[in-house]
């Protein structure tokens, strides 16, 4: 046993530099600037513009986990139920984002989506619009390059899962008369629901501290939370607000990892 703790204590260590050291910075300066007290938490969960904030990236962080799941699980399912060919294409599908940082793909999406931009010019030289669609400087925009970055780190908890099926029970599902529709959605499915509950988890928690991709394709017409707390910090000179907000954020996205943890333990029982 002192051999594991020894072995881990370097670990905790880092982790109690790199992590809770400034956190616990973070939280005193936010009891503490501008002055003492609760008055930057108040203001925080009082004002509506930082409300709307709130609201904001919480609709749209939902909105971006639920499609980067579900595309993520055809994905996946190619890439682990499709003949060889498609599970090699996909597999390199899977692995080519990763290797392209996060600003080069806000920089793509913003000349694809933008009123000169390639899908534009296609849908003009069709006949099917006149003048451009405004498709950047709002949350379309930003929902569709956050869920275009996440998608791939939610295939690998549901290819977990996928492999983790008994083919024995599909194929005993199959015996008994049922259609491969069925078999999806009552079998296959709820095989990985545990897979789908650690994606989401994953994609979320991700989300909710996006900063580069909505500021880009968001324009500043789509602020979330990230971005307000920057503005607090490099632009409006509020750090105590800054980290209120920082405080509150890591304390629900920290009540969130707890409720869905303790949901896939359950289902993992």
């Amino acid at each position: 046993m002192r051999a594991y703790l020894f072995l881990i204590c370097p670990v905790l260590l880092f982790l109690g530099g790199s992590y809770l050291l400034p956190f616990l910075g973070i939280m005193q300066l936010s009891f503490t600037d501008p002055e003492p007290g609760l008055g930057q938490y108040s203001h925080v969960l009082t004002d509506p513009l930082t409300l709307s904030v709130i609201w904001r990236t919480l609709r749209i962080c939902v909105i971006v986990t639920a499609v980067s799941v579900a595309a993520a699980y055809v994905i996946t399912l190619l890439w682990v139920r499709g003949r060889p060919l498609v599970r090699s294409l996909t597999e390199l599908c899977i692995m080519i984002p990763f290797w392209i940082s996060v600003l080069s793909r806000a920089f793509g999406w913003m000349s694809m989506l933008s009123n000169r931009g390639l899908l534009n010019s296609w849908l003009k030289d069709l006949g099917l619009i006149e003048t451009s669609l405004q498709m950047t400087r709002n949350e379309f925009a930003v929902i569709i390059g956050m869920s275009h970055y996440l998608i791939p780190f939610a295939v690998f908890p549901l290819a977990t899962a996928m492999r983790n099926v008994d083919e024995r029970v599909l194929t005993a599902a199959d015996g008994m008369g049922a259609s491969r529709l069925r078999i999806f959605w009552q079998v296959f499915l709820p095989m990985t629901a545990s897979g789908v509950i650690g994606a989401t988890l994953l994609v979320f928690v991700f989300s909710v501290g996006f900063f580069v991709t909505p500021a880009l394709l968001g324009g500043g017409q789509s602020v979330l939370i990230a971005e307000l707390i920057y503005l607090w910090i490099f632009q409006i000179p509020q750090w105590g607000m800054a980290a209120a907000m920082s405080v509150i954020l890591m304390l629900a996205v920290g009540g969130i990892l707890v409720l869905l943890m303790r949901r896939y333990g359950e289902m993992a029982k």
